[in-house]
């Protein structure tokens, strides 16, 4: 989504930069059991120590995370080098990436917005969740708030959420999120064995 010529922007520059990134709490929900060991949850900025960087590099390990989104990570000092980027990008206004974590824990899963387009009012949600952290609903959850954040706070007017038409758990989490299937999208996203189809879902304001 772009904004017209001569157009304000949908949301002022500077929005997402400002002050410090948001804290969101992920509220439980009786449909959405919390598995252990995760407790409570929230959406916090990743922090540059051990424990996080450790999260990272689980994930870069994962067979799953890595397929489904082409991730890795070679140690400690690159994901460190990463959670900076993931700061930098939020000043930028390109991107905000959050840390899933239980309160006062580590890192279970990443959720974030990628391609921020202030001025045209969208952005895409991206999500991964550790293997110990799966089957509770946790992708769920964090889609579905960090969507609403990006709606209602933020001041967005579409988000959307893409996966390969190869993996049906993301398009379950898409729609349990609220997300609607909007397209398909042919070759659309490169992943480990080649590009594959894409089904496109897309949260709207109002």
């Amino acid at each position: 989504m772009t904004s017209r010529p001569g157009a304000p922007a949908v949301v002022p520059a500077g929005r997402l930069a400002a002050g410090d990134q948001p804290v969101l709490p992920l509220a439980g929900e009786p449909e959405l059991p919390v598995p252990p060991p995760a407790g409570e949850l929230e959406l916090r900025p990743w922090r540059l120590d051990d424990a996080d960087a450790d999260a990272l590099l689980a994930a870069g390990r994962d067979p799953d995370i890595s397929h489904w989104n082409l991730f890795s990570v070679a140690g400690r000092a690159e994901a460190r080098e990463r959670i900076e980027r993931m700061h930098q990008r939020r000043a930028a206004e390109t991107g905000a990436v959050w840390a899933v974590a239980p309160l006062g824990g580590a890192a279970v899963g990443l959720a974030g917005l990628n391609d921020v387009d202030l001025s045209g009012g969208s952005a895409e949600v991206v999500y991964w969740v550790l293997p110990a952290a799966r089957g509770g609903g946790i992708a769920v959850r964090a889609a579905r708030r960090l969507g609403r954040w990006a709606l209602d706070e933020l001041g967005l007017r579409r988000v959307t959420l893409r996966h390969s038409t190869a993996n049906p758990a993301s398009c379950r989490v898409a729609e349990k999120a609220g997300y609607a299937l909007v397209a398909t999208q042919r070759g659309a996203l490169e992943h480990a064995d080649g590009r594959h189809d894409v089904h496109l879902h897309a949260l709207a304001a109002g």
